[in-house]
């Protein structure tokens, strides 16, 4: 039997490698992470990725849907995390102080408002309410957490959403840095504990 030509740009499956749409997944937001949306090209892409354009283009037909389907998985993953490092048995200032402090760990090297911000003008409205929903997950994860420990009386009652919008707000302060690069304190470890014990102190716990 004559064996059906492969679609253009479709690659070579081999089940003892990363799939390939993986691979280029992760290759594209780790350059985007590093350059920016504007920069990063599909060529830079494929390059990296050690594969033709044509194969990028097999998966994604232009960079915004890469760049979406790339913030997605990362949100989705970052989500994951959220809820497994809030998950343990330790009490919830404890746990949030570790979030944080992996948190701003992680974004160290990152703006990562004005990342979301230039890319967001070139993405469609259906492709910027996909990542909103993504981005309403990983608030959810943690809005979940704060609300089990309201219900434990390990904390106030609050409004849940407001408790967990102040919370991401004050994770924001923690990545900023001033005109010559420096942060406001010397430790991402000081700058977390600084976060956490505002935060409580806010929520009316002593």
């Amino acid at each position: 039997m004559q064996q059906k030509p492969r679609n253009l740009g479709r690659p070579r499956h081999d089940q003892t490698t990363k799939p390939t749409k993986s691979v280029i997944l992760e290759t594209a937001t780790t350059l985007f992470l590093q350059n920016g949306y504007k920069i990063v090209s599909m060529d830079d892409v494929a390059k990296a990725c050690n594969v033709t354009k044509a194969t990028i283009y097999y998966y994604y037909s232009t960079k915004a849907d890469l760049y979406t389907d790339c913030m997605i998985v990362m949100m989705v993953r970052i989500s994951e995390n959220i809820s497994k490092v809030l998950a343990n048995e330790q009490p919830l200032k404890i746990r949030l102080y570790q979030l944080i402090k992996i948190h701003l760990s992680a974004t160290e090297d990152i703006d990562l408002n004005n990342f979301m911000r230039d890319a967001k003008i070139n993405l469609s409205k259906e492709q910027q309410e996909q990542m909103k929903q993504s981005e309403e997950k990983m608030h959810e994860a943690i809005q979940h957490v704060l609300v089990e420990a309201m219900e434990k009386g390990e904390i106030p009652h609050h409004d849940s959403k407001f408790v967990t919008q102040l919370f991401l707000s004050l994770l924001n302060v923690g990545n900023y840095r001033d005109a010559s690069g420096q942060a406001i304190f010397s430790s991402i470890e000081e700058m977390a504990q600084h976060i956490v014990d505002f935060f409580w102190k806010g929520l009316g716990i002593s």
